[in-house]
């Protein structure tokens, strides 16, 4: 593939990363001035630990990002992942340890707060850390901000002073969102507190905007204050404006929960004379109820919890896939994922380059990487590993998974195939806590019993050696007899699943006896019989 022939696919590829970087294209179409860099910009709160909803916005924002570069040749581009670690702590996470500590320091900025696990200078520098540790962890290109260290330094103090000259305008555009009792108390500005620590929400007054000093009642008391070098911070809305302004942010997602902030805060943008960033508004997840997934809630599923059931490239193929329409995130989805990620790489290496900038692997396969590993497939696939770990049982062990990959794979080991055996594990994991605890086989009925004894006397006939294709035939021919009075081939698939495997779904049965044995096979039907 030439690069022209590459360029010129992408620039009509429907593949939504290729349309939300044309929103750039459209933003530069020279090019960004003076040859600096698209600003990509992602947020991240740290009141708590960074979870799946952190992963799968710097995972999307990345894929925009590639494929600008790939539009535009290689234009230059950064990532900032920004922390918003001034924000006061109004709630202390359930998952923390020392709550009372944390209790005590209600209000105060988090960055100023102590680590409750005693191992950072403060609790948003370990939440901070545990962020930067899990975007290493998956290999993401991006500079790390700091909103304290921001405020602190003095970096955003000119920015400030704009909002200070805009006060006017800012509060004209955010009065009318707010409830009549909100209004009384509502400032763009939040002091900290000279007298406390916490940062107030109280109604100030602009003393004077270029010294940086603002009025307000700390606890009974007027004060002057000047709110440069960390004396204060912005509200929400407000802030993510003059940070987008501040720092020259070009494109930042966010989700549908966020839509009315992003309306007001690019009014305040424009207000502070700087212009919106390009963003793409997704949806949220869902749990397998249809419910909002909510921290608080705990209805949702972690990223460590995908990763023990699935693989990290299910996870981000999962997350590519239509970003603007809602998405069920629970366990039960972790093992189509898998086995779809896989049929979209064996596939990638074959199709045509229009074909390939649609295909979800083609862009995760260059987030953080080369693009290599088109074409490449796995020998079986995770449901089938699901179905034989299934039959095994809750004690089955990696070691007899691997013996019977023997029948089915060449050269079965787990060096000579890493990727099935992270599969192998995570298989066991699913059967585990997942399938074994709600496995029934139930006992054939009518004609179905007839059909699994021709099935048997055709297994025995057929011996060992028999492949995967003869074995599938073999179970067609049965299901097509119509003296076993089966409606069709899916009603003979669903009892082979039901009284074999305790399924209502299954695998290619030829596949399935091909792994788990003609001889084991025949074991499994004489206990159904036996039934």
């Amino acid at each position: 593939m030439t690069e022209d022939a590459l360029l010129s696919a992408a620039k009509v590829s429907k593949a939504w990363p290729f349309e939300e970087a044309r929103k750039l294209i459209k933003r530069f179409p020279e090019g960004k001035p003076g040859g600096a860099a698209v600003l990509f910009e992602t947020g991240y709160g740290p009141s708590g630990l960074p979870h799946i909803g952190t992963f799968q916005e710097v995972l999307r924002t990345t894929l925009v990002r590639r494929a600008y570069e790939t539009l535009t040749g290689g234009a230059p581009t950064r990532l900032v992942a920004f922390s918003d670690d001034m924000d006061g702590l109004r709630k202390v996470p359930d998952n923390m340890p020392n709550q009372g500590l944390l209790t005590a320091y209600l209000g105060h900025p988090l960055s100023r707060i102590p680590d409750p696990f005693n191992k950072y200078e403060s609790f948003a520098h370990h939440n901070n850390a545990m962020l930067r540790d899990f975007l290493d962890r998956f290999e993401f290109d991006y500079e790390f901000v700091s909103a304290a260290d921001r405020y602190n330094s003095g970096a955003f103090d000119e920015a400030l002073r704009g909002v200070l000259r805009n006060f006017g305008a800012i509060m004209d555009i955010m009065l009318p969102t707010l409830r009549e009792e909100r209004r009384k108390t509502y400032s763009p500005i939040l002091p900290v507190s000279p007298r406390t620590h916490q940062v107030l929400q109280v109604p100030v007054e602009v003393v004077d905007a270029e010294a940086g000093i603002i009025r307000f009642e700390d606890h009974g008391d007027m004060v002057d204050h000047c709110i440069f070098g960390g004396q204060a911070k912005l509200q929400w809305k407000v802030d993510w404006a003059m940070r987008w302004v501040a720092l020259g942010v070009d494109y930042e997602m966010c989700g549908k929960d966020l839509t009315d902030s992003v309306r007001e805060s690019g009014k305040i943008a424009r207000a502070l004379g700087g212009r919106p960033p390009e963003g793409l508004i997704y949806e949220l997840f869902l749990d397998e109820n249809g419910e909002k997934i909510s921290k608080s809630k705990g209805n949702g599923l972690t990223i460590d919890q995908w990763l023990t059931y699935g693989s990290e490239e299910s996870l981000g193929f999962y997350l590519f896939r239509d970003p603007k329409s809602a998405k069920s995130l629970h366990v039960g989805v972790v093992p189509r994922a898998v086995d779809e990620y896989w049929q979209f790489r064996e596939k990638l290496a074959d199709q045509p380059i229009e074909q390939q900038l649609g295909n979800p692997v083609w862009h995760l396969l260059r987030a953080n990487g080369d693009g290599g590993g088109a074409g490449d497939s796995l020998p079986v696939t995770y449901g089938l590993l699901l179905n034989l770990v299934g039959v095994l049982g809750p004690n089955a062990t990696r070691e007899q998974v691997w013996s019977y990959l023997a029948n089915y794979v060449a050269d079965a080991r787990p060096d000579a195939h890493p990727q099935v055996d992270v599969l192998v594990t995570s298989a066991l994991a699913y059967n585990r806590d997942f399938v074994a605890p709600t496995l029934a086989r139930r006992k054939p009925e009518g004609g179905e019993t007839a059909a699994l004894a021709a099935l048997d006397a055709a297994l025995a006939a057929a011996g060992d050696h028999a492949s995967a294709e003869e074995l599938q035939n073999m179970v067609y021919e049965i299901g097509k007899n119509s003296e076993y009075g089966f409606e069709g081939l899916r009603d003979w698939f669903k009892c082979l699943y039901e009284t074999l495997l305790g399924s209502s779904q299954g695998p290619r049965m030829g596949s399935f006896i091909a792994l788990y044995g003609v001889a084991n096979t025949r074991l499994l039907i004489a206990e159904a019989l036996a039934n």
